[in-house]
């Protein structure tokens, strides 16, 4: 009886705004949550901002690999941003409404950055294989022009396939509920809401999952795959230690990085009875790495830490 007049309703009644309930299971005290994540935001902001004008600054960063990392951190302080203040503002001011444009404008610059970060582990996985397996052919493979392709291929390419993701949630019939468990507008958060079938949306996911998640990871596993069959190949232990050293910091930050969204689409896909547990990991997974990323990347880089010393030093005499 009630779906039936669900749906002799639903020309009469359409959905105008969702409402981000927050962290499910854990709402009175889920406020608590706004000191950690306010501080995790302000390192990405801060690290971020940090390496770029230390990049900007220093002559000698200016090269591929380094172009690659201020990439890194325009993105991920573009990802932190554009949830961490609705996050905020929900744990702060109870903000929690959500128009529809607004929320399938976030869902389609979440999707954009993940994947745009995805991209750029998969070209710095590329130049240090190119660093460590090619070194004779490293100048003129590796160059300004590659950065600048690589960059408008990647910005083309997620750009492009993202889009179908907020536009099939958009024709979904939204008719009843508008309550989402959820901090963020997520695909599947937003479309599990509709009236109608959205089995298009979770195969639409799926294929996006495998076309860039899936292809990126796999190009990153060969290249290092090929990376540690070289250097077991040198005859010099400490020649073998300062290659892979080059590498344990980008090594650390795709194991979270992709281990997570794993983790993440088993535990959706398994119906979990702990609802909040997907959710807690979707919202670190989206500010964590920009927190991370520019501290692991300065302490293990010799060029960037110097550049760090220097900005300070002249800091503090002036």
């Amino acid at each position: 009886m009630l779906q039936d007049l669900r749906g002799s309703n639903r020309s009469h009644f359409q959905v105008s705004e969702f409402i981000l309930m927050g962290f499910p299971g854990i709402h009175s005290w889920q406020h608590w949550l706004s000191l950690p994540l306010a501080l995790l935001y302000l390192l990405a902001l801060g690290a971020n901002i940090l390496i770029l004008t230390i990049i900007h600054q220093e002559a000698s960063l200016h090269q591929p690999m380094y172009h690659f990392l201020g990439i890194l951190a325009m993105v991920d302080m573009g990802l932190a941003t554009t949830i961490m203040p609705k996050i905020l503002a929900i744990l702060w001011f109870n903000a929690k409404a959500i128009s529809l444009p607004e929320c399938f404008a976030q869902m389609y610059a979440i999707h954009c950055f993940v994947a745009t970060e995805s991209s750029i582990f998969v070209f710095m996985a590329i130049h240090r294989y190119v660093a460590i397996c090619r070194p004779l052919r490293y100048p003129s493979i590796v160059t300004d022009s590659f950065v600048v392709k690589a960059t408008v291929l990647m910005t083309i390419r997620n750009c492009l396939c993202s889009i179908s993701v907020p536009v099939l949630a958009a024709q979904r019939n939204y008719c009843s509920r508008n309550q989402i468990e959820h901090c963020l507008c997520s695909n599947l958060g937003v479309t599990s809401l509709s009236c109608d079938d959205r089995k298009i949306n979770s195969i639409n996911q799926i294929f996006l999952a495998w076309m860039i998640m899936g292809i990126d990871l796999g190009v990153i596993i060969v290249s290092y795959a090929l990376i540690l069959q070289s250097v077991l190949k040198l005859n010099s232990k400490e020649a073998a230690s300062k290659a892979l050293s080059t590498c344990i910091s980008h090594l650390i930050l795709i194991l979270f990085f992709y281990s997570v969204i794993i983790v993440i689409s088993i535990t959706h896909s398994a119906g979990m009875k702990l609802p909040l547990i997907p959710v807690l990991l979707n919202v670190l997974h989206n500010v964590i790495p920009p927190a991370l990323n520019p501290m692991v990347y300065a302490l293990k880089n010799k060029e960037l830490r110097q550049g760090l010393c220097k900005m300070f030093r002249l800091n503090i005499k002036g």
